[in-house]
């Protein structure tokens, strides 16, 4: 399965599975970007990105580690 830039929850998911010892609320944007176009499954155009879409992911992200 392959990761598109649309597919927020699953990246969330993916980021959740290979870094699970990180502490998202020290996760900066850029260093989130390259931590999402290094997930193998990441299939997308890495330039297709919006930080907006990185903010949305990275919110994602903080609500599920810490529910």
């Amino acid at each position: 399965m392959s990761l598109f830039w649309d597919s927020e929850f699953e990246i969330v998911l993916a980021l959740k599975a290979s870094y699970p010892t990180t502490m998202v609320d020290s996760v900066g944007l850029y260093q989130l970007y390259q931590m999402i176009i290094s997930l193998p499954e990441f299939g997308d155009d890495p330039r297709d990105v919006e930080d907006a879409i990185l903010q949305s992911i990275l919110v994602g992200w903080y609500e599920e580690v810490n529910s």
